[in-house]
């Protein structure tokens, strides 16, 4: 069906229109939807900000990025960006600065819930919202905020709701649903979701931990500052820092983005990896999602991900619109658990088929919960694999005679604060 047959709010139809075309990546598409809306006979009464249009991102970069792509579709729009990180109160009083008839308002999940309670935002007059990367903001720490915010909004009455995502995660129906009829959304999606980039070599390398650090270190110092910037990934903020710290140590240039950084210390990180002044950026899965990685020609998995959804999501940072070159993935793989995934990952690529366990339905059923069985196994796994690491880490340390205790003590710190969140999943369990 065409856009107009699905009975979309004016306001979004004459942008939307440009989600068809192949212009450039879902964020900028979404961005000129945004920009384009018009909302006729805004009123500039005094009052909280009452904006008509309304897209909740999970981050500040990507916040910034649609910033950009909205005033690019259409300049002199009236809009604003909120988002927290900075002092308490920052982000209300922002909210505060704001013209009451703002045509459209982009927020984190935290700086929106913080105006909404301070009475600086109001959501009666919305006629339309996007839930840009869904998948990070159904994040544990994101939820509760978004369903604060959802319930602010008159979703059951007039607001039209764009859900945009590569992934769709799990739980996302039923908290839209505590809001508004699920069963009404139409999913509109591409020939080539859930697959990888034919263009984009996967390359995976089976090493032992000890080697990796060596292995992109080697690889760093080779690379000709010609090829194009680099994204090396890892799966916590502690190993950014720690990695940071040894290129340091080697002279080699390189930017930190982890979602534990201030505000201040966050600002401007991206826009200069974006604009080339630094070409290696060390960063966590905060980077994988939305933003523009064009100038991207190597992504570096020092930490292999947890899931298939982030795989596709770092890998997804490179070969995008606009690059000069295909690019390439590789991928660091030092445990058994992830070589079933890489066997997922290269049957999908060979096959040209999607990766396996996702979906892209917002309506579809939520699916059964697992056996009994199943859980006692995967927690025996969780158990068998955090303790056993930790094992082998000591008895590497041990036979490691020569180094200081203080050293000894430092890396083993290091490794518990790299797979805490293991742990903390057990203990929950």
């Amino acid at each position: 069906p065409t856009f107009a047959e699905l009975g979309l709010q004016p306001a979004l139809l004459a942008g939307l229109e440009r989600l068809s075309r192949p212009t450039g990546g879902k964020t900028w598409r979404t961005c000129c939807a945004a920009g384009r809306a018009r909302h006729p006979g805004r009123e500039e009464a005094a009052g909280p900000a009452a904006p008509r249009g309304l897209v909740g991102l999970a981050s500040p970069e990507l916040a910034a990025q649609w910033a950009g792509g909205a005033r690019c579709a259409r300049p002199g729009a009236g809009g604003a960006r909120l988002h927290g990180g900075g002092r308490r109160g920052r982000a209300a009083e922002a909210a505060a600065g704001t013209s009451p008839g703002l045509a459209v308002l982009l927020g984190t999940p935290g700086a929106l819930r913080e105006a909404l309670r301070r009475r600086f935002l109001a959501l009666e007059r919305l006629r339309w919202m996007v839930l840009d990367e869904a998948d990070s903001l159904m994040d544990e720490s994101f939820t509760g905020l978004l369903e604060e915010i959802l319930a602010h909004a008159p979703l059951a009455e007039r607001t039209q709701v764009v859900v945009v995502g590569a992934t769709f995660p799990a739980g996302l129906s039923e908290t839209l649903a505590k809001f508004t009829d699920v069963g009404r959304f139409i999913t509109l999606s591409t020939q080539s979701l859930h697959r990888l980039p034919p263009h984009v070599q996967q390359k995976f390398v089976r090493l032992k931990g000890q080697d990796k650090l060596p292995e992109l270190l080697q690889l760093l110092k080779e690379r000709p500052s010609s090829a194009g910037a680099v994204l090396i990934f890892c799966n916590s903020a502690s190993t950014v820092n720690w990695l940071g710290y040894i290129l340091d140590d080697h002279k080699i240039k390189h930017l930190r983005l982890q979602g534990q950084m201030s505000a201040a210390a966050r600002a401007g990180i991206f826009a200069s990896f974006q604009k080339g002044e630094v070409s290696v950026l060390v960063c966590t899965d905060l980077a994988s999602r939305g933003l523009d990685t064009s100038s991207v020609q190597l992504v570096v998995n020092y930490d292999f991900p947890d899931t298939l959804q982030d795989y596709l999501h770092r890998a997804g940072r490179v070969g995008r619109v606009g690059s000069k070159e295909p690019g390439a993935v590789l991928s660091f793989v030092t445990h058994r658990w992830d070589v079933d995934l890489v066997r997922k990952i290269e049957t999908a690529a060979r096959k040209r088929t999607g990766l396996p366990g996702m979906d892209s339905s917002i309506n579809k059923p939520a699916p059964k919960g697992v056996s009994y069985r199943m859980f006692l196994e995967n927690i025996e796994e969780l158990y068998i694999s955090w303790f056993g690491l930790l094992i082998l880490r000591l008895n590497n340390l041990n036979l490691n005679q020569n180094e200081s205790m203080s050293v000894r003590c430092t890396a083993l710190l290091h490794f518990i604060a790299a797979h805490h969140h293991q742990l903390i999943l057990v203990i929950k369990t």
